[in-house]
Parts: structure tokens; sequence; C-alpha cells
């Protein structure tokens, strides 16, 4: 198992930019694929993109890709998302997901989830 804390959420104009962080602890990180979802009450949770162990490989769900960035740092046990011109739309709550894979856009192949962190876009 391993824990993972998400960080960086907040209120934001539209067309802004924010960096969410995802920590981890509890299990060797450089094995790990994680995943970016987000959730909007009432709404399934939705894949935002994956990256793999290594961080050599990544992939943004198709039209959020010209905004988002996911990306990974091994050696600080974090996986980061980049996300630039903020829509109203992008509104949610975002969490971060480990598991044994990286390149899929269902919640229930990923075993380990943080607690979520609220981004809210409004003028």
């Amino acid at each position: 198992q391993v824990q993972l804390v998400e960080s960086g959420g907040g209120l934001v104009q539209p067309g802004g930019s924010l960096r969410l962080s995802c920590a981890a602890s509890g299990r060797a990180f450089d094995t790990l694929g994680m995943a970016w979802f987000r959730q909007v009450p009432g709404r399934e949770r939705e894949a935002v993109g994956g990256i793999n162990s290594n961080g050599r490989n990544s992939y943004i769900t198709t039209y959020m890709k010209e905004r988002f960035t996911i990306s990974r740092d091994n050696a600080k046990n974090t996986i980061y998302l980049q996300m630039n011109s903020l829509k109203p739309e992008d509104t949610a709550v975002y969490y971060c997901a480990a598991g044994n894979t990286w390149y899929s856009s269902s919640p229930t192949d990923f075993d380990s989830w943080g607690q979520g962190t609220q981004v809210t876009v409004s003028s």
C-alpha cells in the first residue's frame, strides 16, 4: 500500500494556472504507475492523465492535452499536474492514484488514492 497526499489546489481565475503535487510514501515510488483523476459531485471520476514508473511515458486525456502536463520526480517521490489556461469546467476535486498501471482511464485499475484537492476556476 502507498500513501498519497495531494496539494496545490485552490481558487484561480479563468485563464490562470495551477500546479498540483502528489507526494507518495510507503512503497517504492519508482515502481509505481501514477495517474490523476478528477471528479465533480454527481458525476463519475474522470481520468486526467497518467505517467509510468520512470516518467518517460505519459498521457493526458485528449481534450485536456493542450493545457495540462503530467510529470514526476522520483527523487522526491512526487508527481505533478501542471494546469494552464484553466476554465470553469475544470472545477473539480483532483485525485492522484497509484497502481501497477498508468495508462488506464478506469479508477478501478488503481489501488491507492489520495484524499483529493479542490480546484475552483471562477472569476
